[in-house]
C-alpha cells in the first residue's frame, strides 16, 4: 500500500480566483518570545491564517452551488462522502482552454480499463499544473467539463469528481453550468488537486480527503490522498 499526496501546498498569497478571499499567512508568535508558567520559561511558535473556505485543494459543499433552503454545508456532510473508491481518467492530451466532451471521458475510461461505479470518485488528469506557465494561465487556461459531460458523469451515480484546475468547467457560462449539474444530480467536486499523473494507470484505488468542520462552510480545504496498491 502506498499513499500519494494529491494536495497543493497552502502558502502566503497563493493564486486564487479573484472573487475569493486572499490567502494571508503571517507569523504570530516566535521562539524569540518566551512565557513564564509558574517559574518555567518556555516558548512556542504559531502562525496566523486568513483564508477562504475555497482555498487550495478543496471540496465544494452543496450549499456553494445550491441556493435552496436546506442545502447542506460542509460540516453537515457525512464523513463517508470523503473516503471513496476512485479511478483516474487520463485527459492529459487535451489542449489548454479546451472543453472535455462525453466522448473524451468514455475513451479515457476505456483506455484505463476501468468501469465507473456508483459512489466513485472520478479524478481527471489533465497535465494542467505543469502546463500553466503563469498565474493568469493557472486561473484561465485549463481544460474543463461542459454541461453535457458533467451530466454524463453525474448519471454514472458518482459521489464526486476531482480536477487540478481552480474550476471544474471553463471560465464563464460553462463553469456555472457544471456547478448547476452538480446541484441538480446530487454530486460534488474537488478543485486544485496535484500529482494525478501518479494515479493514472493504477486501476481502482481509495481516495481520502476529509474536510475541516467549518460551521456553515460552503467548502473546505482538504488533505487529498490516494491510497494505491503497490
Amino acid at each position: 500500500m502506498k499513499l500519494i499526496d494529491l494536495s497543493r501546498e497552502i502558502y502566503h498569497k497563493m493564486p486564487r480566483l479573484p472573487n475569493h478571499p486572499p490567502i494571508i499567512i503571517t507569523t504570530y508568535g516566535t521562539h524569540d518570545e518566551s512565557r513564564d508558567a509558574d517559574g518555567y520559561k518556555f516558548s512556542t511558535a504559531t502562525m496566523s491564517l486568513a483564508l477562504g473556505d475555497h482555498s487550495g485543494t478543496h471540496v465544494d459543499a452543496p450549499a456553494h452551488f445550491d441556493a435552496k433552503p436546506g442545502a447542506t454545508t460542509i460540516d453537515q456532510q457525512p464523513l463517508e462522502n470523503f473516503f471513496l473508491d476512485a479511478v483516474c481518467l487520463d485527459l492529459s492530451h487535451k489542449p489548454l482552454k479546451s472543453d472535455i466532451s462525453i466522448d473524451d471521458l468514455k475513451r479515457a475510461r476505456d483506455a484505463a480499463g476501468v468501469d465507473i461505479r456508483p459512489k466513485d470518485m472520478v479524478l481527471l488528469e489533465m497535465n494542467f499544473t505543469r502546463r500553466a506557465t503563469s498565474v493568469d494561465s493557472f486561473l484561465m487556461d485549463f481544460p474543463g467539463l461542459t454541461k453535457e459531460s458533467a451530466t454524463w458523469l453525474g448519471k454514472q451515480d458518482i459521489a464526486m469528481f476531482g480536477v487540478e484546475a481552480v474550476s471544474p468547467g471553463r471560465p464563464g457560462r460553462n463553469n456555472f453550468e457544471v456547478h448547476h449539474v452538480c446541484r441538480d444530480l446530487g454530486f460534488t467536486h474537488v478543485e486544485g488537486l496535484i500529482n494525478l499523473d501518479q494515479v493514472v494507470g493504477k486501476g481502482r484505488f481509495k481516495f481520502i480527503g476529509f474536510p475541516l468542520k467549518i460551521r456553515g462552510g460552503t467548502a473546505s480545504p482538504i488533505r487529498a490522498v490516494a491510497m494505491v496498491n503497490e
